[in-house]
């Protein structure tokens, strides 16, 4: 019995060019799964299917903008021409927008609810109708440690929002799941993406501040999604939902006064540096 087996399902990714939504698409791909690949960047996620399609699954792909609702019934129909069923959906796709909270625009605070919490919705909804439907179906909706603690530095219409997509989830779990479709969230620390790479080239002592909150001692990579996307997506998971599920290398269990064990070997290696320098 292989219950990671997704042969025969059909999956519907968003940010699928890369990131957590390509290592989410190929994943699910890996395992047995056809994918609907959804991301601006065209390009990008044309060659995500390509990389799809060679391991013999089937793969399409939209750049349809994922904060419209109108444009996401469109995709929908789409789904529902090209493969007649949605078995699973990985909601990750979504801007956030830096501000402080006495700076921030209000036209900007709205934007980041429409990408993050009223397109989320719109994506669950669509999805949620045809697994319902249908008597399964699996959501992941990617929140951030954002949703339920503080990061200041400007997070604050990112971590409202994200706030909003664990409390939908939530809801959306208590009123599905006796329908037989499942809804959890995943809530990561920080996942090197080109946007954070950039942000910690212009600043060089930013990886070190985000490693600090780390017990396990390095920033998250794409890939760390990919076990938790086929749980989620397959019958191993059937009596798992409402979950939010941290992906954070221990950053949540940490109390925020915490050492995690990585600085505590880098201050005894220099202890020991010291005193040996002193003898």
């Amino acid at each position: 019995m292989n219950l990671f087996d997704l042969t025969g399902k059909v999956a519907v990714v968003s940010g699928g060019a890369q990131g957590l939504g390509q290592a989410t698409a190929l994943a699910l791909a890996h395992s047995g799964a056809d994918v609907m690949l959804i991301d601006r960047n065209l390009d990008g996620a044309n060659a995500t299917a390509d990389d799809i399609r060679r391991l013999g699954r089937k793969a399409s792909t939209s750049n349809c903008n994922v904060s419209d609702p109108d444009a996401i019934a469109e995709l929908f129909l789409q789904v529902d021409r090209e493969f007649g069923r949605v078995d699973f959906l990985g909601n990750i796709a979504g801007d956030g927008h830096l501000a402080k909270p006495e700076e921030l625009e209000i036209a900007d605070l709205h934007r980041v609810f429409q990408n993050l919490v009223v397109g989320r919705f719109a994506m669950c909804q669509q999805a949620g109708r045809r697994m319902l439907a249908q008597g399964r179906g699996s959501i992941m909706n990617i929140g951030s440690l954002a949703s339920s603690t503080a990061l200041g530095r400007g997070h604050i219409a990112y971590s409202m929002a994200m706030g909003a997509v664990i409390q939908m989830t939530r809801e959306l779990s208590t009123e599905w799941s006796h329908r037989g479709v499942r809804v959890n969230a995943v809530t990561p620390a920080q996942v090197v993406n080109p946007s954070l790479a950039a942000r910690m080239e212009q600043d060089p002592t930013l990886e070190g501040r985000f490693l600090k909150g780390i017990p396990a001692g390095r920033l998250g990579q794409p890939r760390d999604i990919m076990g938790l996307a086929v749980l989620l997506a397959s019958d191993a998971s059937e009596w798992i939902t409402g979950a939010i599920i941290p992906m954070d290398g221990g950053n949540l269990a940490m109390n925020a006064g915490g050492t995690p064990g990585h600085a505590q070997a880098t201050v005894q290696e220099f202890r020991a540096e010291s005193d040996r320098s002193k003898s």
